[in-house]
């Protein structure tokens, strides 16, 4: 994780269940494990369903060095976990899996409105398009589920 978003995260932002709200820029650059704490990328960038007012895909960025190289991979929402403890996203999905998932190249972005990729791209990850609008938190000793308006509103 960089200075300038831990900075942005600041002691209390970073717990959902106290301030109801977190800064979908203070998340970029995030850092994404497994739950085998394996590192398998970071938060590149955070996509707004608008027309659901919700979040729908984090995008993770994988493989690369120092930004060279790197493969992006549209994670849906739901499959990730926000662990509120040590800053970062949980994702269940082993490392040598990750490298079959739907990705793309960042000159290459794919159209996320097409019902055949964004069906693709759920069932790699076991998730379902629209599947409801909660998240999950993982604050080192347990796992909560939120409100997804509670966590990550879409900006005005």
């Amino acid at each position: 994780m960089t200075q300038a978003s831990s900075n942005r995260m600041g002691s209390g932002s970073r717990h959902p269940d106290q301030s109801g709200l977190l800064s979908a820029g203070s998340l970029i650059g995030d850092e994404v494990t497994n739950s085998k704490d394996e590192k398998l990328g970071k938060i590149e960038e955070i996509m707004l369903d608008i027309q659901r007012g919700k979040v729908g895909y984090a995008v993770l960025a994988s493989g690369g060095f120092l930004g060279i190289g790197d493969r992006l991979h549209a994670v849906p929402w739901d499959a990730l976990q926000i662990d509120t403890r040590n800053k970062r996203f949980i994702l269940d999905v082993a490392t040598d899996r990750l490298k079959d998932s739907p990705g793309f190249d960042k000159d290459d972005w794919p159209d996320m409105a097409d019902p055949t990729w964004e069906n693709e791209v759920h069932s790699f990850y076991g998730t379902q398009p629209d599947s409801g609008t909660s998240t999950r938190t993982h604050t080192g000793s347990q796992t909560d589920t939120l409100s997804r308006s509670d966590t990550r509103p879409p900006p005005i």
